[in-house]
Formats: structure tokens, sequence, C-alpha cells
């Protein structure tokens, strides 16, 4: 059991823009990444939405916020919302 409490490893934030905020306590997180084509050479961007934790209401739409990962909350949410 020792070896469980020793988790040091950095949780992961990325940046997105919140697309939509009609839950409870929840948002929708619209994150886009750009990578290089491994083949063609070319940028290609590629986006997934991310459902987060939002406890205050307080994000709203079109706001630029990061989220962090976190424990399990709900089904779909695994982020929380972070200014």
């Amino acid at each position: 059991m020792k070896g469980l409490q020793e988790n040091n490893m950095p949780k992961k934030i990325l940046q997105g823009t919140v697309v939509s905020n009609k839950q409870n306590k929840t948002v929708t997180v619209l994150v886009e990444r750009k990578f290089k084509h491994p083949l063609l050479g070319k940028v290609i961007k590629r986006s997934k939405k991310y459902s987060a934790h939002d406890e205050n209401n307080e994000f709203n739409i079109g706001d630029k916020i990061k989220i962090m990962e976190s424990k399990p909350i709900s089904k779909m949410k695994r982020w929380m919302a972070v200014k």
C-alpha cells in the first residue's frame, strides 16, 4: 500500500476554448492540437472536446481556459476547469 501513496506524477494540463456551459457545474472545452504529418510533412490540426468540472459556474462561452487532469467525477468528467 505504501507505493500507492507516493504518486508524484504531474497532472496533464490542456488549454482550450469553452464551447458550451449549459450544464450545471460543467463546461465543454474544445482543445486543438497541431502536429506534423509523419509522411507528408504538412501541419495538421486536430480538435477534441472535453467535459470539465466548473464548481462555481464561472466560465462562459468563448473563454480561453486551462483544464487539469483529475480523478473521475462522473461518467464523462475527468478534468477540472482552471483559470
